[in-house]
């Protein structure tokens, strides 16, 4: 039987234009979306909220991406195993290295397309295509 329940997807970067990028893409595919300005924001909001995916931004103020997903990391599942996808404009190795050894599950360069983005959400959360 197919799984159809409704993924939820916590959009974590300081950029409104790109919450609101992510946020059509993902919504018209059929996800439900929340959003946080930064780190802090963000573990705060998974004080009250069950989401199946993280999309996290590296550079914001307050807590960055990456100090974000160490915080997350470190807390008892199910929070601290949800799947993490890091994206940023940074795309040398080094930056790559550093979120997956911070707890990312996946890493992409911005610009994304909306096809990426929605493919990768899927692929990290479960959801159904």
């Amino acid at each position: 039987m197919a799984d159809s329940k409704r993924r939820t997807v916590l959009i974590v970067d300081d950029a409104s234009l790109v919450r609101l990028y992510y946020r059509g893409a993902l919504e018209q595919a059929g996800f439900a979306v929340e959003e946080a300005l930064n780190g802090l924001e963000a573990l705060e909001k998974l004080l009250s909220l069950q989401v199946d995916l993280v999309i996290v931004d590296v550079n914001m103020p307050q807590m960055d991406g990456l100090r974000f997903l160490e915080r997350l990391r470190a807390k008892a599942p199910p929070e601290g195993s949800i799947p993490a996808l890091v994206t940023s404009t940074e795309g040398k190795s080094v930056d790559m290295a550093a979120a997956r050894a911070a707890g990312a599950n996946f890493y992409l360069v911005k610009p994304l397309s909306p096809e990426t983005l929605v493919e990768h959400a899927r692929l990290l959360s479960g959801a159904p295509r």
